[in-house]
C-alpha cells in the first residue's frame, strides 16, 4: 500500500534488493576465486608448507588431512625448510604423508634445509626433490639439558627435590647426572634413533647398514644426498610442482593451492613465543630430531 502511494520509497527497495544481490553474488564469486577456490572442479596440487622447528604436529596434520579428502586434488607436495624439532611431532606427520601417499601422490620438495626430523618428513613421500646445494640428512637424535648445579652452589643457593620414583628427576639441572642415569638416558636415545634409521631404510629401500653408516648426525648437500640415495632429483619447487603433475597423470599446467590462512595476532605471536622458546630451551626430556645446522 504504501509503495503504491510513494514510487521512490518503492524504487529505494528495488536499489538495495538489487544491491544485496549484487554483493552476494560478489561475495560468492570472490570466495570462489579466492582461499576456497580449491573446491572449483578441476585437478589441483596442493602445497603443505613445513617451515622452521617442528615443535607441534596439528596444523600440519589437519591440512594433510583436508588435502586428502578433497578429490581434485590429486597430488600434494610438501615443501619443507626445516632443520627438524621434536621426535612426536615429526613422526606423527610422516605418518599423515604415508596415509596421504596410498591415496594421492606426494613429493616433498626441500628448499634450504631438511635436515633430521625435516628430512624424516620427507621420507614419507613418493619422491623427494631437493636443490643442489640444499642442506639434507643430520639422521641422529638428540636430547640435551643444562646443569645449573655449581652456579647455584656459588650464589648461595640449594636445590631441593622431593620425588617418588627414583628417576623423577633424571636430568634435572640441580644435579649431575649419575652412570646409571646416562645410561638409561642412552638406551631411550638408542631406540629413537633405530626408529628413524629402519625408515629412512625403509622407505629409501637402502640397506639399514647403508644408512647406519652414514646415521652420526652428518649432512650433505642435495647433489651429495642424491648420490647416496637420500633424494630422488635435483629441482626447485617449482620442478617439484611438475613432477607431482606427471605423475598424478594431469595434463597441462597444474592449478596450485595452498592451505587457508586464517590471520590472528594472538595466534601469530603465540606460534612466534613458542618456536623461540623451542630454540632457547632445552627442558629434559626434549629428544629431538634437530639439526644444530642452520642455513639460509
Amino acid at each position: 500500500m504504501i509503495t503504491r502511494k510513494h514510487p521512490i520509497i518503492r524504487g529505494l527497495v528495488g536499489l538495495i534488493l538489487a544491491l544485496a544481490i549484487f554483493f552476494f553474488s560478489v561475495l560468492v564469486l570472490s570466495s570462489l576465486m579466492g582461499s576456497d577456490k580449491e573446491f572449483l572442479p578441476s585437478e589441483k596440487i596442493a602445497v603443505v608448507p613445513v617451515n622452521g622447528i617442528i615443535i607441534d604436529s596439528q596444523t600440519i596434520i589437519d591440512q594433510l588431512r583436508k588435502f586428502k579428502k578433497n578429490s581434485n586434488v590429486k597430488a600434494v607436495v610438501v615443501r619443507i625448510d626445516s632443520p627438524g624439532g621434536g621426535v612426536g611431532p615429526s613422526q606423527e606427520i610422516y605418518e599423515e604423508i604415508k596415509k596421504v601417499r596410498k591415496e594421492k601422490t606426494v613429493v616433498a620438495s626441500i628448499g634450504s634445509i631438511g635436515a633430521s626430523g625435516g628430512y624424516y618428513v620427507a621420507c614419507a613421500a613418493n619422491k623427494i626433490m631437493a636443490n643442489p646445494g640444499t642442506i639434507i640428512g643430520s639422521i641422529a637424535v638428540i636430547v640435551q639439558y643444562t646443569n645449573i648445579a655449581e652456579l647455584m652452589e656459588k650464589i648461595g643457593l640449594k636445590g631441593i627435590v622431593i620425588k617418588s620414583g627414583k628417576y623423577k628427576d633424571i636430568m634435572s639441572p640441580l644435579r649431575d647426572i649419575d652412570k646409571e642415569e646416562r645410561e638409561l638416558i642412552q638406551n631411550v636415545i638408542d631406540d629413537i634413533h633405530n626408529q628413524f634409521v629402519s625408515s629412512v631404510a625403509e622407505e629409501r629401500h637402502l640397506e639399514k647398514a647403508t644408512v647406519e653408516a652414514i646415521a652420526d648426525g652428518r649432512i650433505f648437500t642435495g647433489l651429495q644426498a642424491k648420490e647416496i640415495g637420500l633424494i630422488d632429483e635435483i629441482g626447485t619447487f617449482y620442478d617439484a610442482i611438475d613432477m607431482a603433475a606427471e605423475m598424478a597423470g594431469i595434463e597441462g599446467e597444474p592449478k596450485i593451492i595452498y592451505p587457508e590462512k586464517k590471520f590472528s595476532f594472538s595466534d601469530y605471536f603465540f606460534e612466534k613465543a613458542s618456536r623461540k622458546l623451542g630454540e632457547i630451551l632445552c627442558s629434559p626430556y626434549r629428544f629431538s630430531y634437530l639439526s644444530a645446522f642452520k642455513h639460509d
